[in-house]
């Protein structure tokens, strides 16, 4: 895994102790690191690039098999990404996804058209070659669709594997030369033979062996935080949650006392949360906390701010600062490590920016705190040696490392906090209330065993009041919406179908004992097309 930030993805790649990979090309599609993620589960090592890597660079990082990616774009129009067509001479398997396939197609002889009629969502694949891609594959199995143009005429050598009832060629190769194509998204869920389909890719076709495991990410992780470290010292930005505690012990294994953990409690931390963390680190993992009380800081710096984007924006910032401070009493210090993961870098990178021409093929959905909030003037070289693994993975790493369950069980939680939790502008009263309410939610949910069944549960405080009765007297009060979700990755999230007695229990909680609130409700928005954040 990469630790230099400022190293490009190929050189990272290209170090990898590993060299069983395969490579993502990504166009642009919002799905690009779930294919990643699929080929992890096979246990083998994948890596997303810009469709601009050359073929050269896949040359010298000899991956197993190349993935081309969707992506929003049709191959026929003007300034359409094409990747580099040299990559059809490495000799290497190829597998095209959706507009992967339709390049393919393109670049190779074929035509593609705009479809007669364009298909998204489920569809049965009718399987005219069982073989190779499709073996394991039932015969009408769902799979997910999602195109607007149609491959009309096929490249020389080219044969159709499967149709639909509205797509004649949902599925291609040229059998040979190891190139294949499907109109479908094999990646998501809803492709119920999807997996199967990249298990054949990895395992048949491109040959490779399921040696991507946790204790290999930790080995190598180690000797190359090791390398790129040496003596100096290392900042972390801790708060608690997995990701950051993950990051701790790693870095702790590897470099010992060089590692300083620093708490900032910005104000916006869950109730009771920053006690139990110092007390866990401290008395029970021997790692040394430096806690910082920047409360008022904080609040003042968001006083009359109610766009989410400024208040992740200004958050991150002040984050540095104070790390910027306290180093110059506590360093010196070279490094500042962060938690950052995969979908933190998905959702807060303009991806794909041509800096010439200013061309995007990816469209930014919101910037983290650690991501899009760091200034131009940083004084921290970054270490970010989860910044490749997704939440799952992160979870694995941690248990390896020894970690308790109620750590590596902890629900994601934001870098901003509660701050983005309360929709509009934030005071010490409005903390207090949702603190309270969420208390209440994770209390109740603990109680009833729903708190590993969900992926997230959490309130939300809204900046509306609506009138309400209690003890005959007329309220103007708060709503509180309570967002439970599941999710595999937090990628996509569906909402969590909980048994009413339990939304009743905590409805009833939260307007008799926090004060302020009146009403609540329950969100019943997916991932897309709402995010799981209200900010």
């Amino acid at each position: 895994m990469t630790l230099q930030t400022e190293q490009s993805p190929v050189q990272s790649s290209a170090n990898q102790l590993n060299r069983q990979m395969i490579v993502i090309l990504d166009f642009g599609s919002q799905y690009s690191e779930l294919i990643a993620r699929r080929i992890r589960e096979t246990q083998v090592y994948s890596e997303v690039l810009s469709y601009r890597t050359t073929a050269e660079q896949l040359r010298q990082l000899n991956p197993k098999g190349i993935i081309l990616s969707g992506g929003p774009s049709s191959v026929y129009d003007e300034g359409a990404p094409h990747c580099d067509p040299e990559i059809w001479n490495l000799n290497l398997p190829i597998l095209g996804v959706c507009y992967g396939m339709q390049l393919m197609v393109q670049q190779l002889g074929g035509g593609v058209e705009r479809a007669d009629r364009g298909e998204y969502g489920k569809a049965s694949i009718h399987i005219d070659d069982p073989t190779d891609l499709f073996t394991n594959v039932e015969d009408g199995s769902t799979m997910w669709m999602s195109h607007g143009d149609s491959v009309k005429s096929l490249p020389p050598g080219f044969e159709l594997l499967a149709h639909t009832d509205n797509t004649p060629c949902a599925a291609i190769a040229h059998h040979d030369r190891k190139l294949y194509g499907v109109q479908f998204h094999p990646e998501v869920v809803h492709s119920l033979g999807g997996q199967a389909l990249i298990r054949n890719f990895v395992y048949h076709i491109c040959a490779c062996e399921p040696t991507w495991t946790t204790a290999a990410f930790v080995e190598e992780t180690v000797r190359e935080i090791r390398a790129r470290v040496g003596d100096k010292r290392v900042l972390l930005a801790l708060s608690g949650g997995v990701d950051s505690s993950t990051l701790a012990f790693l870095l702790h294994k590897a470099i010992g006392d060089q590692l300083t953990c620093m708490f900032i409690d910005q104000g916006f931390m869950r109730k009771g949360e920053p006690e139990r963390l110092l007390k866990l680190f401290q008395e029970q993992f021997h790692i040394g906390v430096e806690y910082v009380n920047a409360r008022d800081r904080f609040l003042a710096k968001l006083s009359g701010v109610v766009d989410p984007e400024e208040k992740r924006k200004l958050i991150g910032h002040e984050f540095i600062r104070v790390f910027e401070e306290e180093s110059k009493r506590l360093g010196p210090f070279d490094y500042l490590a962060q938690g950052t993961l995969y979908p933190d870098v998905i959702e807060s990178a303009d991806t794909n920016v041509d800096p010439q021409t200013g061309e995007r093929v990816a469209v930014k959905i919101k910037s983290h705190h650690n991501v899009g909030g760091l200034p131009k003037d940083l004084q921290f070289k970054l270490v970010e040696p989860l910044r490749k693994l997704f939440k799952d993975e992160v979870r694995k790493v941690g248990r390896s490392l020894g970690l308790p369950e109620e750590i590596v069980q902890r629900h994601p939680f934001p870098g901003p906090g509660l701050a983005i939790r309360i929709l509009g502008d934030i005071t010490d009263e409005k903390l207090e209330i949702l603190r309270d309410a969420d208390l209440i939610v994770r209390q109740e949910i603990n109680r009833c065993g729903y708190y590993h069944e969900l992926w997230q549960a959490f309130a939300v405080l809204l900046p509306v009041r609506s009138v309400g009765v209690m003890g005959d007297q007329r309220t103007y009060a708060y709503p509180i919406v309570l967002r439970f979700v599941t999710s595999e990755d937090g990628m996509t999230a569906d909402w969590a179908r909980v048994p009413y007695d339990l939304l009743e229990t905590i409805a009833n909680r939260i307007v008799n004992e926090v004060s302020g609130v009146n009403r609540v409700v329950y969100d019943v928005t997916s991932k897309p097309p709402g995010t799981i954040e209200w900010e």
